[in-house]
C-alpha cells in the first residue's frame, strides 16, 4: 500500500504535544531558559528534562549550560536540523489542513447533515 498521505511526512520526533510545544516556542525565540520554557507549555522540570534530552540527541535543540549572576541556567534553542524539521512538520500540517487531495483537485462537497 502507498503512503501518500501527507500524514506520513509528519515528524514523529516532533509530534507529542510537549515536543511540538518546545519546539513552536523555541522557534519564535532565538534561546530560552528552560524554566521560563517549562513555564510557558506549563510541564514539570522532569518532563521537561526527558523531553529535552530526545530532542537534543536526534540534534533539533542544542543546550547551553551557563550562569545568570551566581545561579546557573540551562539556555535551549533550535539548531539548524530542528528549524528545518518544524518548518517542515508546519508545511505537512498545511497541506492536511489544505482540504485538497492528491491530485489537487476540490474535496467532494459535504454531505448534508441528516447522512452522518
Amino acid at each position: 500500500m502507498s503512503q501518500s498521505h501527507p500524514r506520513h511526512g509528519l515528524d514523529e520526533l516532533i509530534h507529542t504535544p510537549v515536543r511540538l510545544s518546545m519546539v513552536a516556542a523555541l522557534a519564535a525565540a532565538d534561546s530560552m531558559d528552560f524554566r521560563h520554557l517549562r513555564g510557558l507549555i506549563e510541564v514539570s522540570d522532569s518532563l521537561l528534562s526527558k523531553h529535552v534530552t530526545t530532542l537534543e540527541a536526534a540534534g533539533y535543540i542544542q543546550v547551553t549550560k551557563g550562569y545568570a549572576g551566581k545561579r546557573p541556567r540551562t539556555w535551549l534553542s533550535l539548531t539548524p536540523t530542528g528549524r528545518k524539521a518544524y518548518e517542515n512538520y508546519i508545511d505537512v500540517l498545511r497541506t492536511i489542513t489544505s482540504q485538497l487531495d492528491a491530485t489537487g483537485d476540490s474535496p467532494p462537497p459535504d454531505k448534508p447533515a441528516d447522512q452522518n
